[in-house]
């Protein structure tokens, strides 16, 4: 295995973890905001499905190349869950604001992640670049259904960020 692949295999165990972490995320909402804003439940569970298809994909590319997943995979779970269930009890405005804090860490990765294996890893690529368009459409439409936003959203907006950029780095090191 060279290095180019090396690199995508890495990716796409960390890229398997999060997505995984996502479907959490999005289980922890749900379940929370069929009390609190249950108008998003159908477009949560759209996200949901997605991040579904999402893992499918990772986890074929994985098997194809006879990897594990990553270890970080339970973190991912466990932190993806509770951060669901937490924003989801905070309402609308946390739970939009939290994907679209996810999203835009994701999809700086994504493309880093693209660049990155130019040349070197086309089958990671294809992976990694079939799932661009439903992560930016989360990203706008979560954006579109913020309706207000004051300092308790943008600290939890740089929360999430900063611990989803966390969770990465962990990934790429375990």
């Amino acid at each position: 295995m060279g290095a180019g692949q090396s690199l995508g295999t890495r990716f796409l165990k960390v890229n398997h973890a999060g997505e995984q972490g996502a479907i959490c995320i999005y289980s922890g909402q749900i379940f929370m905001a069929r009390l609190t804003a249950p108008d998003l439940t159908p477009t949560l569970a759209e996200f949901k499905s997605h991040e579904q298809s999402h893992r499918a994909t990772f986890w074929a590319e994985l098997q194809r190349r006879g990897e594990r997943r990553c270890r970080s995979y339970w973190l991912c779970s466990l932190g993806g869950f509770v951060l669901g269930l937490v924003t989801g009890l905070l309402g609308r405005n946390a739970t939009m604001v939290t994907t679209v804090a996810i999203e835009r860490v994701v999809l700086s990765h994504l493309e880093h992640q693209v660049e990155a294996l130019q040349g070197m890893d086309t089958h990671a690529i294809a992976a990694i670049s079939s799932i661009v368009a439903d992560e930016k459409s989360h990203h706008d439409k979560s954006a579109a259904n913020v309706q207000r936003s004051g300092l308790g959203l943008k600290m939890l907006s740089s929360m999430v960020s900063s611990s989803t950029e966390w969770v990465i780095w962990v990934g790429m090191r375990v």
